[in-house]
Formats: structure tokens, C-alpha cells, sequence
């Protein structure tokens, strides 16, 4: 069966452009969804003609109905694997299970170091010397799932948040779409914590 993606962003989307820029990822992104009216990741869906799908929280009585409305909206587009790019929500443990060993988060640290939406600014408060990007499978905590890519960024003396993230953003774009194509691609091995990659098949 055909890997069919989507992409769970809530704000600018430029892992979600990364991934629709690629040229074995992108062709399966099926969906792209929000929880943020404003995400420009919608904007960057509709103008790849991607269907773009907003499920505002605010708009559900409860979590528990918000994401059972979410599982409705990926099981209804078919989509056999997901993408957190951005995505400010934690997924409750039903999504997680729905997906699990399918889907996958990019995150800006060396995890376990510095988990959290904050993660850029504790580092620099933590005055450490290098920092860097995470692939992740998700599971039940924040951060945490078994590590598939990572790879180092120095932090420089004088960085702020804006000139950190920027740099880290350049790894991010080319590390995620190396690990969603990997994952769509059935080229994970997963053992525990430990994942390995297995090479592509040439042909």
C-alpha cells in the first residue's frame, strides 16, 4: 500500500515546506492539518495542493472530543503515517497508539536534553556549548520516543534565540525529510530504543 502522510503543524510550516519540497515525501503528503487558524502551514498545503484541514480546539468541548475528531480526519484521508512539524499540542495516548511506530517528531535539542517548547531558549540559559536536532518516533511523553537522527549545532557566544534557531532550522530541513522517507519507505528497525536505518533499496 502506498504511504499516505500528514503533516501536523501549528505554526509557519517550513519542516512541513522541507517535506513537501522533497521529492519521495512530498508526493505522499495527503493532508496537512492545524490546531491554529492563522498557521501559515495551511497557506503552504493549499498552495501545493494539499488538502489543509483546521480542527481549532477551541471549536470541541473537550481534548478527548478534538482528537477523536482528528483520528476521524486521518483514518477518512487514509493516511498510514504522521509528521509533527511544529505541532505545539501533546498527543493524547489514543492518537499515539493509532500511529504508533508511524509517526515521528523533529525537535530543536540533542534529547533527552531540553525536551519542551522551549527548548532553544534553555539552552542558551543553560550556556551550553553545543546544541543540535532530533528525529523522534512519538510516544506517550513529551520528547521522548526512540531517537532516529540526531545531529550537533555549535552554539556560538554571541547567539540569541533568533541566530540559534535559525541554524538549527537549516538542519532540520534537510534531517526530517531523511527521516520521514525512511519511516514511509519501511526502512526503520526499531528495537526497544534503539532505531536503525536500513540502506534504500537501489534500482
Amino acid at each position: 500500500m502506498e504511504a499516505r502522510v500528514a503533516v501536523l503543524a501549528s505554526g509557519e510550516g517550513t519542516n512541513l515546506q522541507a517535506l513537501l519540497d522533497d521529492p519521495v515525501v512530498g508526493p505522499r503528503v495527503a493532508l496537512v492539518v492545524s490546531d491554529r487558524p492563522r498557521a501559515r502551514a495551511l497557506d503552504r498545503a493549499r498552495g501545493a495542493g494539499v488538502r489543509a484541514e483546521l480542527l481549532d480546539p477551541a471549536a470541541f468541548p473537550d481534548r478527548e472530543t478534538h482528537e477523536r475528531a482528528l483520528l476521524d480526519l486521518l483514518a477518512g484521508a487514509g493516511v498510514t503515517h504522521v509528521a509533527l512539524a511544529g505541532y505545539m499540542r501533546v498527543l493524547g495516548p489514543a492518537v499515539v497508539e493509532a500511529y504508533r511506530g508511524r509517526m515521528l517528531n523533529v525537535h530543536p535539542s540533542l534529547l533527552p536534553a531540553f525536551p519542551g517548547a522551549h527548548a532553544v531558549r534553555d539552552a542558551l540559559a543553560w550556556g551550553v556549548k553545543v546544541t543540535g536536532v532530533t528525529v523522534h518516533l512519538v510516544d506517550e511523553e513529551v520528547d521522548h520516543g526512540p531517537i532516529v537522527f540526531q545531529e550537533a549545532v555549535p552554539v556560538l557566544e554571541d547567539d540569541d534565540e533568533a541566530s540559534l534557531l535559525a541554524r538549527l532550522h537549516e538542519v532540520e530541513h534537510r534531517l526530517y525529510p531523511a527521516a520521514v522517507r525512511a519511516l514511509v519507505e519501511g526502512r526503520l528497525e526499531v528495537r526497544g530504543r534503539w532505531v536503525r536505518i536500513l540502506e534504500a533499496a537501489r534500482g
